[in-house]
């Protein structure tokens, strides 16, 4: 059940999350131009109702759609949804068009339904074309459905979600009115943790404080979730009371990228770590909303992400003292609750609740991780190590293990790839274990192998045992350039002598993946914010190879922000903390397609030289570990 609505979750926020600049340009709109606005101007504030009740709708449907049937499901989903828009307007007296509720909720509904239709048209056609008549087929076919599902929409759609609308309207003002409102925080804070806050925030919370909007120029539904406050009070109880170092170390650096970016997120770990800590914010954020509903706060759109600075972005001009004295309250309510919780508490391991957190946002994704049917070594012909973004951890545990099977088995293609892009013909996929549902969904016919680390992982041994049996002997005439990559010519600048740094010290792995990103952007391989995507992918799971070897890169989703490939290579004698080992070499990486893999082959190589690794670790001549790696 809670896979279903972490699911149901993430379609919610596929359709919203792409759209937020929509709801906050309406915000600003909004908090501006409105009579009680910072600068009054009616002719302005006219735009509002249109980007509400029109733009909005429109988007989320259209982006619905497309998530369903394609391009052609994005058309069909905004034709569908003016349906339900016309379907709640009524005529003024004046013979013009007023509109009723906003019809996000409808929205939602309509877009991923018309897209679902011509997904099944589509389906149904194919193969039945005929030829010549394909434009004819594909633009009619979207015309008339559209015009369909706009009917069905303008007379069940519509008046439906308008009715649900009132009704969840009419018992959140019930709530209000006999000052329950503050309850809903004993659901909001554990949901958040467990990654249900998509489907009640963008499901529930949006809608309602959009029609709360369009009718009083401000929502407190939108200040319920995103109150960074309750994190907060968290994160300095951490940082003031916790027995662990580590855990204490990097709580301030949490509290920046919570507070000030908005990414809640960073605080769940520290809840999983005493799970009792979570009464601290379900309390803190009881009193915030006890205090919201007292004073008639509200925001005039949706604050996102959850950051300090979005949530006064989007208070109203005479609400903005209220909005900071409510972010008080819930982190001095948090804090004071918590940090006895923590005090008493024994030192926690920070990273491991990180994997539980990653294993559970993964398991958010609705999929499960197969047993996979072992194969016989004769039918593998390929292998393919994923990580998170197929950058680094993959290419460098691919170019390791290829290294080490080409001898006996020629025949077997070793490649790498992102762990969301594995190819349809893969045999074996080899990953990290927090990654193995993502893996499965992307090539559920593949084995599945998990490991802890790319380099020396015992599952990597008996995967080499595995395929290298007497039945799987192949003829040296089979090493063809499917399983050899020919040796290219190493890009120039990727790997440059002020990119080598040695003598480095850093108490913390983030410490020395902040180093190595800032080192990157100052030889403008990358954007800065790269560097706050390099942190994240950490949380995902550990860029610890093995071997005293970690290579720190940025999520999949940060690859825009690459400017050119680049590697820059820090040497830390006395060891970073990766978890329970020791990275005496960081690697950061930053790769624009493959241009970078050449020298992550090198770096392997040098692994597999004991003296030679282990004089990089430790070496002051710059020169020696720029000649072993290039």
């Amino acid at each position: 059940m809670k896979n279903k609505v972490q699911a149901f979750g993430k379609f919610l926020s596929g359709m919203v999350m792409p759209n937020i600049g929509a709801f906050i340009a309406w915000g600003f709109i909004t908090a501006l131009f409105i009579e009680a606005g910072w600068i009054p101007n009616a002719q302005l504030a006219s735009i509002q109702p249109f980007m509400l009740h029109f733009l909005i709708p429109v988007l989320i449907a259209s982006q619905g759609g497309k998530m369903v049937g394609g391009e052609r499901g994005r058309v069909m989903g905004a034709i569908a949804v003016m349906g339900c828009i016309a379907g709640v307007a009524t005529t003024g007296a004046d013979g013009g068009i007023v509109t009723g509720q906003p019809m996000l909720m409808g929205a939602m509904v309509m877009g991923p339904l018309a897209g679902w239709v011509i997904k099944k048209f589509d389906q149904a056609m194919d193969g039945h074309m005929p030829a010549g008549f394909e434009m004819l087929i594909n633009n009619f076919s979207v015309g008339i459905f559209g015009m369909i599902m706009a009917i069905i929409g303008y007379y069940a759609i519509g008046p439906v979600m308008s009715a649900i609308l009132s009704v969840l309207s009419a018992g959140v003002n019930i709530l209000i009115n006999h000052g329950l409102l503050p309850l809903v925080s004993i659901f909001i804070e554990p949901a958040k943790v467990l990654f249900l806050n998509n489907a009640i925030n963008h499901g529930v919370f949006t809608p309602l404080g959009a029609d709360q909007v369009a009718e009083a120029g401000k929502s407190i539904m939108y200040m319920l979730e995103t109150n960074p406050g309750p994190g907060l009070g968290v994160l300095l109880a951490y940082w003031f009371f916790s027995k662990d170092k580590m855990t204490r170390d990097s709580a301030p650096g949490a509290i920046i990228i919570h507070f000030f970016g908005g990414i809640h997120e960073i605080y769940f770990p520290y809840i999983l770590m005493n799970p009792l800590v979570i009464v601290g914010p379900m309390i803190g954020n009881a009193c915030a909303i006890l205090f919201f509903s007292i004073t008639n706060a509200g925001l005039n759109g949706p604050p996102a992400p959850g950051s300090i600075i979005a949530f006064l972005a989007m208070s109203p001009r005479e609400s903005m003292i209220i909005s900071i004295a409510g972010v008080a309250i819930a982190t001095a309510v948090s804090f004071l609750i918590s940090a006895p919780i923590v005090k008493m508490s024994g030192a926690k391991n920070l990273e491991e609740s990180q994997n539980q957190m990653a294993a559970m946002k993964a398991e958010a994704k609705g999929t499960a991780i197969p047993s996979g049917e072992k194969k016989a070594a004769g039918e593998v012909k390929k292998v393919v190590f994923s990580c998170d973004a197929g950058m680094g951890s993959s290419a460098m545990g691919a170019t390791k293990f290829r290294n080490r099977i080409k001898g006996v088995r020629p025949d077997i293609t070793v490649i790498n790839t992102s762990v969301d892009d594995v190819p349809g013909d893969a045999d074996i996929v080899v990953c990290q274990t927090i990654l193995a549902d993502r893996a499965a969904k992307s090539a559920p016919q593949a084995q599945l192998v998990t490991i802890g680390n790319f380099l020396t992982d015992p599952n990597l041994d008996a995967l080499y045992n595995q395929l290298t049996t007497k039945e799987s002997a192949a003829p040296a005439a089979a090493a063809t350039a499917t399983a050899v990559e020919t040796k290219k010519a190493t890009k120039e600048g990727v790997l440059v002598k002020a990119g080598i740094k040695v003598g480095q010290k850093a108490a913390t792995k983030e410490e020395a993946i902040q180093a190595a990103g800032e080192l990157l952007c100052k030889l403008g391989y990358v954007d800065a914010s790269y560097i706050d995507a390099m942190q994240a992918r950490e949380k995902i799971v550990t860029t610890y190879m093995g071997m005293g070897v970690a290579i720190p890169h940025g999520t999949s989703q940060a690859k825009g922000t690459v400017k050119k490939s680049g590697i820059v290579v820090l040497q830390y004698p006395d060891g970073v903390p990766f978890g329970d080992e020791k990275a005496q070499l960081v690697f950061g990486i930053a790769g624009v397609g493959d241009e970078h893999l050449d020298l992550l082959s090198n770096i392997c190589t040098v692994l597999e030289d004991e003296d030679d690794l282990e004089k990089m670790k430790t070496t002051t001549d710059v020169d020696f570990i720029m000649n072993k790696i290039k």
